[in-house]
């Protein structure tokens, strides 16, 4: 199976080792922004476990060899505040940071009173957070004249029959919750399993003889987006202990719903494609828990 930006299917095994062996829940989010005229992605990852937060940027020049990657480990060892500097391509990397104040509200990424600043030739490449004007009287440098482009997410999420997270699927929406639920129902002819996706309290998918439709996908439309969903939920159905299915949600939208132009793309494969349209990919791993 081909992912729905066209690279490989993302493999099931990706971080799994690492989640099952800490038990935390890990929210991605990939950003594509421009750096002297060339693509960088930026990779924001947070991540949960019963006591503490954690957050690691990674930094992907445009060669192989230009990347790095820093992380701050649960931060009641660390600092909530501060910054680093670092040469990638033979230009100075500044990240700037300020959690002390920040609000999750029992989510992975924080909610409201932080920011996480990347700073590259005295300009903001990417800013995340609500604190923006902290932001850059502390970094005292200027925003970048083009915005970065979400790409995807990546989540990890724990749950016995339900899970739930929050995304937007282009950069002018607002957050929509997406539920994923699975359930046994009673029968003349015995037990079935069943699968319901909700987006924001509507039903969009609804599959019946999960045991038999354990993979598949189908297309739906939420307010002028297309949705190209994904599921294999095959380790919920058939495989014991601590297991996890994999979905994968498409998003493609009309540019004009974006804030980024058209011209500022580099790569059709992420972000704008070569007819106009803006693409967001969500991978979700749900961890069923018994």
């Amino acid at each position: 199976m081909q992912d729905p930006v066209g690279k490989p299917a993302v493999d099931k095994q990706d971080d799994s080792t690492a989640v099952t062996r800490s038990g935390q829940s890990i929210f991605m989010s990939v950003y594509k922004t421009k750096v002297a005229d060339q693509c960088w992605l930026i990779t924001i990852t947070w991540c949960k476990n019963m006591l503490l937060h954690g957050l690691s940027v990674s930094i992907d020049g445009p060669q192989p060899e230009t990347t790095c990657k820093f992380e701050l480990k649960p931060w009641y060892f660390w600092r909530k505040q501060g910054s680093k500097s670092f040469v990638l391509n033979g230009k100075s990397i500044d990240v700037f940071w300020d959690l002390k104040s920040a609000k999750f509200h029992g989510e992975t990424e924080p909610t409201s009173e932080y920011y996480v600043a990347v700073v590259c030739d005295d300009e903001v490449v990417l800013l995340l957070g609500d604190l923006k004007k902290d932001a850059y009287r502390k970094t005292g440098c200027r925003p970048a004249l083009i915005d970065p482009i979400l790409v995807s997410r990546k989540e990890h999420v724990f749950g016995k029959k339900k899970f739930i997270t929050r995304v937007k699927f282009h950069e002018k929406g607002g957050f929509h919750e997406i539920s994923i639920e699975s359930k046994n129902t009673n029968t003349d002819h015995g037990v079935d399993t069943e699968m319901e996706i909700r987006i924001d309290g509507h039903l969009m998918i609804h599959v019946k003889h999960l045991q038999w439709k354990f993979r598949g996908n189908e297309c739906v439309n939420l307010k002028n987006v297309k949705l190209e969903v994904y599921w294999d939920v095959h380790d919920w159905l058939f495989n014991h202990g601590l297991r996890h299915a994999v979905f994968i949600i498409n998003s493609t939208a009309p540019a004009a719903f974006s804030a980024t132009p058209l011209s500022w793309s580099c790569d059709s494969s992420e972000g704008f494609d070569s007819s106009g349209l803006y693409e967001f990919c969500l991978f979700l791993f749900a961890w069923k828990v018994e």
